[in-house]
């Protein structure tokens, strides 16, 4: 298999999740994958049935061709394939299969939600953004794994709205524990599409045709213009009407709390070269003016509800021009985040950052776990901190688009879940109107600027995406100290009132 199957191909089939889903880019062989997999599945002693729908019945006859190949490949004794009629409600319907000596079959069905009724085994959705009635056909399809069965789903994107890209966003975000995997055209070709597909050109018309970069360069570029406007949404795994605004005005407005302060500070370029104790003081004046009163509010109510909550940080560093913002929240019983403030620090020397970040760790309550945007010179400070609270309550996080790709929508949902709550301040919700789709991608778009004409740069929702990422990858369990006290002999005791 190794030699026959792409990386990517390979990294679908070794993938065992009960439930396992694939935004892909066109043409890039998944699906033959797949079909490779659905024989050995079926042909084993202890196999499954396994079900394969499309939108197309012309690509479900393809796909029971293609298994039959496969079983001939592989050695496996499969009957030619058959046509049976298949009673779905009113009416019969024309289905194909073929049949191993296991007693398995690998049956193609209509895309209708009753065609399943009654089976057990895999159920595989192939181009399920285009299948009719997609909620019903994957409800009936969930029903299998009751009684031990998976479901694949594969398909390029139809929409944003479409319900498979909606599928794709529920998972991101944390709400379907299925397994995801993204095949763009530029990951297919970068484990070897190109060159499989030369492999294939010489095999089969005896040409021999020799691998370039300038030729697969050209040949991407021809595919690209060949799908036009939709390049995008066929070939790199972007739902169409990308660019919107990722955050909805109401929503972001919705989970927002004019009790909850914002405490800032900001200082002049001079200050940077004031001796280390005037700095370290004038900060800590600050701190206690502005920073100090929310933690101490806050571990008063902790205090005063009898329960220790989980504290989380959130930092996005900038030295200059941009801010970094700090996040400070708290867990509540139903996994909700609510700040207890926002710290915004424009042009504050690292130490004094450091300082005011090691203050907010130390008070916060239940402090469990924090996360640092360690690009650049946040590593800095991401590394102090580490080293100070140790590297399993301190993150250092270094951004890319795989982390916007995974985290946002995670952090996004805590707003549709009404599962957090932030201050009610323009800065913040500019910051997030900054967030815009780029390819598939949630990222912040260009810098913006709040009332005093400062620029922004999406600050306060990195702070949000780090207080989730630290939630979600907290390991730091809490234990109660707790004992039985067991009476023992005291020989020095010499008598019942004598306590020494």
């Amino acid at each position: 298999m190794d030699a026959v199957l792409l990386p990517y191909q390979q990294k679908w089939i070794e993938d065992d999740a009960q439930v396992k889903v694939a935004e892909k880019s066109r043409r890039v062989g998944l699906t033959w994958a797949e079909a490779a997999d659905a024989v050995l599945t079926a042909a084993a002693d202890n196999g499954t049935d396994v079900f394969y729908i499309s939108y197309n019945m012309e690509f479900t006859k393809d796909f029971i061709l293609t298994c039959a190949e496969w079983a001939r490949n592989f050695q496996y004794a499969a009957s030619d394939m058959e046509e049976e009629i298949v009673r779905d409600e009113d009416k019969d319907i024309t289905a194909y299969k073929i049949a191993f000596p296991s007693g398995r079959r690998i049956m193609g069905l209509p895309s209708r939600p009753t065609t399943l009724r009654g089976r057990q085994g895999r159920v595989i959705l192939d181009e399920a953004a285009f299948v009719e009635n997609l909620a019903e056909v994957l409800k009936a399809a969930m029903a299998l794994l009751m009684w031990g069965g998976s479901v694949r789903i594969i398909s390029t994107h139809n929409g944003e709205d479409n319900p498979f890209n909606e599928l794709i966003k529920d998972i991101r975000a944390g709400k379907r524990p299925y397994s995801l995997h993204r095949i763009t055209i530029d990951e297919a070709i970068e484990q070897g599409l190109y060159r499989r597909i030369l492999e294939m050109r010489n095999a089969s018309k005896k040409e021999n045709a020799v691998w370039t970069a300038e030729g697969e360069q050209r040949w991407l570029e021809e595919l690209v213009e060949f799908y036009g406007d939709g390049a995008d949404e066929e070939l790199f795994c972007i739902p169409s009407r990308s660019g919107s605004k990722y955050f909805p005005r109401a929503l972001v407005e919705r989970s927002m709390d004019q009790t909850i302060p914002v405490a800032a500070y900001e200082q002049s370029d001079e200050f940077t070269y004031l001796a280390d104790a005037r700095r370290t003081a004038d900060t800590e004046d600050w701190i206690a003016d502005s920073l100090a009163p929310a933690l101490t509010a806050a571990r008063l109510r902790s205090a005063e509800s009898g329960r220790r909550p989980r504290g989380y940080i959130g930092m996005d560093f900038a030295r200059s021009g941009d801010l970094s913002v700090i996040g400070l929240f708290l867990e509540s019983s139903e996994l909700a985040l609510e700040a207890i403030a926002y710290v915004e620090l424009r042009n504050i020397p690292f130490m004094q950052q450091f300082q005011v970040f090691c203050y907010a760790a130390d008070k916060l309550p239940g402090f469990s776990c924090a996360a640092i945007d360690a690009r650049g010179n946040g590593q800095m400070i991401a590394e102090l901190a580490a080293q100070r609270y140790g590297p399993a309550y301190v993150h250092q996080v270094m951004i890319a688009r795989q982390f916007y790709l995974e985290y946002m929508p995670k952090y996004k949902a805590k707003f549709e879940d009404d599962a957090i709550r932030i201050p009610k301040h323009a800065g913040i919700l500019d910051d997030h109107r900054a967030v815009v789709m780029d390819r598939g991608i949630p990222m912040i778009a260009e810098h913006t600027r709040d009332a005093d004409g400062k620029k922004r740069h999406g600050d306060a929702v990195i702070a949000g995406v780090m207080a989730v990422y630290a939630q979600v990858n907290d390991d730091n369990t809490y234990q109660p100290y707790q004992y039985e006290p067991v009476t023992a002999p005291n020989p020095w005791r010499q008598g019942d009132n004598d306590d020494w």
